[in-house]
């Protein structure tokens, strides 16, 4: 039978043919507010390669400048920068989830490590160095403490620990 209203789709019994109840505490709204952020950092890091675009003349599609235009190595680093981010989303959002099991607290805590790191990553590749980029490698800890507590959810629910 479908749930009928919101709070029950926030707390149910299962029964054990359907495996582990699904209980969000408080703590869970930690994850939502690291979303929020990650939403927009974002979208901050879309808007500087739309920036980019007019100030160093690449057109859309182009995705990248090419070699040809004086500003390509300045354009696709802020270019690289959001791409970077993009392509990080989706493993970190499986680790900010997964790792909120039984620890959300702390999985809220490493998802704004792991925000923060874009926010350094981004800024320093868009510099145009792209040897800057290397200052949001402190939000490989945060994405490491998901990882470490995804696993640690895996083996509680696996009845291993």
């Amino acid at each position: 039978m479908w749930p009928l209203s919101f709070a029950s789709v926030l707390s149910f019994n299962a029964s054990p043919s359907t495996g582990v109840p699904v209980v969000l505490h408080q703590d869970h709204a930690y994850l939502l507010l690291v979303i929020v952020l990650l939403f927009i950092v974002n979208t901050w890091a879309a808007i500087k390669v739309g920036k980019a675009r007019k100030l160093y003349d690449v057109p859309y599609p182009e995705m990248y400048a090419e070699k040809s235009n004086k500003n390509a190595k300045a354009f696709n680093c802020v270019q690289r920068a959001h791409q970077n981010v993009l392509e990080n989303i989706p493993l970190f959002l499986v680790f900010l989830f997964t790792s909120a099991i039984f620890r959300p607290q702390f999985a809220a805590i490493f998802g704004l490590i792991r925000v923060l790191g874009f926010v350094a990553y981004v800024q320093g590749y868009a510099s145009g160095d792209p040897t800057k980029r290397y200052r949001g490698a402190i939000g490989y800890i945060g994405l490491l403490g998901g990882l470490v507590l995804t696993i640690e959810a895996a083996l509680k629910l696996l009845t291993v620990l």
